[in-house]
């Protein structure tokens, strides 16, 4: 069975806990390093990964937790996206040959960096009996020019299979709570999907710590120069200087408190976690008018999403957005979805530079060679943490070469023809890769941490004491909201808090057995 080679496939080396980021903290105000990355995020832990393996030295420092800044949602779509209909003349160039870097960036981590996070997902678009020949023919042409970028990008047909248009009653067992009447067709494509971002950001941040990175949750940095940052560790409220010879401000949303000449604006997306079974939702995602999406995830909810408009206050979903995001889904539903069927609302923030609204990276090093890198999408993030990693490489000179990221599997990844060989609950492999066979070992020293930790809860005792002992996690909130996704239904996070609180107490003082 190929696996990730080492050095990231040795566990200690991969493992980033509490007692790491004590040693590490302690020393990281020693020396220079090459690079010092701002920001836990996927574009973050990316650069870390990349100038790691580059041969820099390097420290990663994130205020929060890992992913902590990332939208929350699982459900990722990769790849796709051609020029919509209308686009202007002047930006569709950049578009097409951001929709080629997207469909070779979602091969590389379908087939190469991560096939055990990600997973095909079918797409269905429904052809009202209304909609005009010439509007269908636009929107097949669009899935077949994508199919083209699939090939281009060498992605395997059984990876992401060709689109096709198939007759209602095929429509309708793919999403058997499609409204039919008055519809004449449906078109079937098919994309990738990124079953849990905040899991690819600790799988990107371990493999990063296994070529030597330092990687610092919980320190918060307050600003950045030329010679490297001021911080703070939020856990004891000492003050540190980290020195280094180039910094990348990956903050994400609020890379603009670290660089002032930074205009960002910010748009926001709703988000509106279903009872997949009440939306008639199986195994297809399905594309609604207006830009909606419905897409199912593994544990039997589905994310509602809508798209991108000005945001206005806080990240907050208002009431009326709900209404109108289960109005509009229902239309295209046999049956109402209603408040009832409601498990958790979310406003998603994405921040672009005032003056480069378009697709793609945008990396810019200031005149003190700070590198403040932005990326609005999941499926590039890669492209984007080399870019900045180049650049910060030309601004102060350093000794590397270019980026081997597309050839770096993360931890627990192997051919997705494998995972279905290692030794463990489907489930746990979806999460864990071939690690899984590790976490679910853990129960054979302790019987305990086989329970779950609530019931109607898919997460057990093994899995907290993974996510502290391996995967950085130091409280009951990192393992409930980015370890697992428990945290995205309100319900099961309150009933899953007493026990994951507990054990994360124990885990963190050494009198967990596993």
């Amino acid at each position: 069975m190929s696996t990730t080679p080492l050095p990231a496939g040795s566990l200690r080396a991969t493992s980033l806990n509490a007692a790491r980021r004590a040693t590490e903290l302690s020393t990281v105000a020693d020396d220079a390093v090459d690079v010092l990355v701002v920001g836990g995020g996927l574009v973050g832990t990316g650069a870390a990964l990349d100038a790691a393996a580059r041969g820099l030295s390097v420290v990663l420092l994130e205020a929060e937790d890992l992913a902590w800044g990332s939208s929350r949602w699982s459900g990722k779509l990769l790849g796709g996206g051609l020029p919509a209909a209308g686009t202007s003349a002047a930006r569709v160039p950049a578009d097409l040959r951001h929709a080629r870097d997207r469909a070779v960036e979602r091969h590389v981590l379908m087939t190469r960096t991560a096939p055990h996070l990600t997973r095909t997902l079918p797409l269905l678009t429904p052809v009202p009996a209304e909609t005009s020949r010439r509007t269908e023919a636009l929107r097949t042409a669009a899935l077949h020019a994508d199919d083209a970028l699939r090939r281009a990008a060498r992605t395997p047909a059984d990876v992401v299979p060709p689109p096709r248009r198939i007759p209602t009653a095929e429509a309708l067992a793919l999403v058997p709570g499609l409204r039919t009447a008055d519809l004449r067709a449906a078109l079937l494509g098919f994309t990738g999907q990124l079953v849990d971002d905040a899991r690819l950001v600790v799988a990107l941040a371990r493999t990063a710590a296994a070529f030597g990175a330092r990687v610092l949750t919980r320190v918060r940095v307050r600003s950045v120069d030329a010679e490297g940052a001021d911080a703070v560790d939020e856990r004891t409220g000492e003050a540190l200087r980290v020195r280094a010879r180039s910094v990348i401000n990956a903050a994400g949303a609020w890379a603009d408190r670290l660089a002032e000449d930074l205009r960002l604006t910010t748009r926001r997306s709703g988000h509106l976690l279903l009872d997949a079974d009440a939306a008639g939702l199986a195994g297809t995602g399905l594309v609604a008018p207006g830009g909606l999406l419905l897409v199912p995830r593994p544990d039997g909810t589905a994310l509602l999403s809508s798209a991108e408009g000005p945001a206005t206050g806080a990240p907050v979903l208002p009431e009326s957005d709900v209404d109108d995001l289960l109005a509009a889904i229902s239309a295209v539903l046999s049956r109402p979805v209603g408040r009832e069927h409601v498990l958790g609302t979310f406003a998603g923030l994405v921040a672009r530079p005032a003056d480069h609204p378009g697709p793609g990276p945008v990396v810019r090093t200031s005149p003190d060679r700070v590198v403040t890198v932005l990326d609005a999408e999941l499926t590039t993030y890669r492209k984007a943490a080399a870019e900045a990693v180049d650049a910060a490489v030309r601004a102060a000179a350093l000794p590397a070469g270019p980026s081997r990221t597309t050839a770096i599997a993360l931890v627990g990844a192997t051919e997705r023809r494998h995972l279905a060989e290692v030794p463990a609950d489907p489930r746990l492999v979806a999460k864990y890769g071939t690690e899984a066979a590790r976490v679910a070992s853990l129960a054979e020293l302790d019987p305990d941490l086989a329970e779950r930790v609530a019931p109607d809860v898919a997460l057990t005792a093994a899995e907290v004491l993974w996510a502290v002992r391996h995967e950085a996690a130091l409280d009951a909130e990192d393992v409930l909201d980015r370890r697992s996704r428990i945290g995205l239904d309100p319900t099961r996070r309150d009933a899953a808090r007493p026990a994951v609180t507990a054990l994360v107490e124990r885990a963190l003082h050494g009198v967990l057995a596993g």
